[in-house]
């Protein structure tokens, strides 16, 4: 996949992409919910790439090119657009699968998921990264971290499961404000159909995640696959036993953990704090 696969620099290039994308939608008599579902994406996802918002990736602008029979022309638009990345290269594929999903288990040590996070709360942990970055690529990462989370709003959303370790609550650098915020919106997710989250309390007396953060994904045709992050790379894991010790410890996390309408107590209390 091309390095530019998540990128932008300048938002005309965009939008000119997105302007291009709606007359071959249009030409082809589809409305944008119609070309989602024969490409088994968000509805979202087409309004923010032809509303300039959010950048085609090349493997999706071939798709487009085959189903709306454009010769190839978006794809070499894509191709030489500048670029200033929203993901890193090593976590696309995760992305790309994330957004077909139909199952999500993940969990998280140190933040809350970005699935599940506010702008200005995403905004300020990637204030934290070292070496700093500059005001357009925290722009650009922030936009496509909050429009990754469209899959809650598809026709048909993925089931979530979150277990988010107490901490990560709790973070210092985050301003009460964006904090309390942020808290808000956890506690607003957690009433969302098919959506469960829960907190592992600070004074669990047991924790099967100190090895560190981790998702577990399901794909339209059932292929159960692990994903985990690290400083400077990913893995992907599709061995099934590997998958199945993930899924264990992942059971394991869910019956240590507050249960869903004692997180949501928990959230009241912050939120009463903030």
């Amino acid at each position: 996949m091309s390095p530019k696969s998540r990128a932008h620099k300048n938002p005309s290039a965009l939008k000119m992409v997105g302007r291009l994308l709606a007359l071959f939608r249009q030409t082809a008599g589809l409305t944008q919910a119609e070309l989602a579902e024969r490409l088994a994406i968000a509805e979202s996802t087409i309004a923010s790439i032809e509303q300039g918002r959010r950048p085609l990736l090349p493997d999706l602008a071939e798709r487009l090119d085959e189903l709306l029979q454009t010769k190839g022309v978006l794809a070499i638009a894509v191709d030489n657009m500048p670029e200033i990345d929203q993901f890193p290269l090593w976590a696309e594929k995760y992305i790309d699968q994330e957004q077909r999903a139909i199952s999500l288990c993940k969990y998280d040590a140190l933040v809350i998921p970005g699935l599940l996070q506010t702008p200005d709360y995403a905004r300020a942990l990637l204030q934290q990264r070292v070496p700093a970055y500059d005001e357009d690529e925290i722009a650009a990462k922030v936009a496509g971290r909050i429009e990754r989370q469209g899959i809650f709003q598809r026709k048909d959303p993925p089931t979530g499961s979150f277990v988010i370790w107490e901490p990560a609550l709790r973070m210092a650098f985050v301003e009460p404000a964006v904090r309390a915020v942020q808290l808000r919106h956890l506690r607003a997710m957690a009433d969302l159909p098919g959506v469960t989250i829960q907190v592992l309390p600070l004074d669990a007396e047991e924790n099967a995640g100190t090895a560190g953060s981790f998702t577990l994904l399901e794909t339209a045709d059932h292929q159960h696959l692990a994903y985990m992050e690290t400083q400077r790379g990913s893995q992907w894991v599709s061995d099934p036993d590997e998958v199945s010790t993930l899924a264990r410890k992942y059971a394991m996390l869910r019956s240590q953990a507050l249960s869903p309408k004692a997180t949501k107590g928990l959230l009241d209390h912050l939120l009463g704090e903030a």
